[in-house]
């Protein structure tokens, strides 16, 4: 095997398994954030296999995790806090 397919191996089982762990240690059902946190997982898993087979270029994977990173800090800024009664 080659050095890219090893890499494209390791991308696969990292993001699989972060994949797997979101999907293991949330809450029952699909809300706002938990659906988020999965396309984002997947958009990152699936744009990091491209790079590795070269069908993007690097900047349009550092666009990406940009977009994923504000998209991110996004939720976690109008997350609303329970109130207490």
């Amino acid at each position: 095997m080659t050095n890219e397919l090893w890499l494209a191996l390791g991308v696969f089982l990292l993001g699989g398994g972060a994949l797997f762990g979101i999907l293991v240690t949330k809450t029952p059902g699909f809300g706002r954030f938990s659906t988020s946190v999965l396309l984002l997982t997947l958009v990152l898993t699936v744009s990091a296999l491209f790079l590795t087979f070269g069908k993007i270029e690097p900047s349009v994977f550092a666009n990406v995790v940009f977009a994923v990173a504000g998209f991110a800090g996004g939720l976690l800024a109008n997350r609303k806090e329970p109130s207490n009664p």
